[in-house]
């Protein structure tokens, strides 16, 4: 009896190798499943909605950049902005640096 049970054990384990595949990868399917609805979705409708932003900035906007300053658009170019931050002081920003956009005031 004693020499019984080892062996018991031992069909057992031997049995549970058999197992389907697809059992043992249905977590790691699970965490990609999780992780593209939790992470990777979300970013990229951000990025979208940014893109989206970012081509409708014209002429007269009111923009933020990601540095934090305000300023309003006075001429736009395909990869740089001239904004106005005070009376006669323009910067040139980036395209890519602006985090949001007020449409004209009038």
């Amino acid at each position: 009896m004693f020499l019984s049970f080892p062996v018991a054990v031992a069909y057992a384990a031997d049995s549970s190798a058999k197992a389907n595949p697809l059992f043992s990868m249905a977590p790691m399917i699970l965490i990609f499943v999780v992780f593209y609805f939790l992470l990777i979705r979300p970013q990229q409708k951000k990025a979208k909605a940014h893109k989206e932003l970012l081509s409708r900035i014209e002429k007269g906007d009111t923009a933020v950049t990601n540095g934090g300053i305000y300023g309003r658009v006075t001429s736009t170019s395909e990869d740089t902005i001239m904004m106005e931050i005070a009376d006669n002081i323009r910067v040139k920003v980036a395209r890519n640096a602006i985090a949001t956009r007020k449409p004209k005031d009038g």
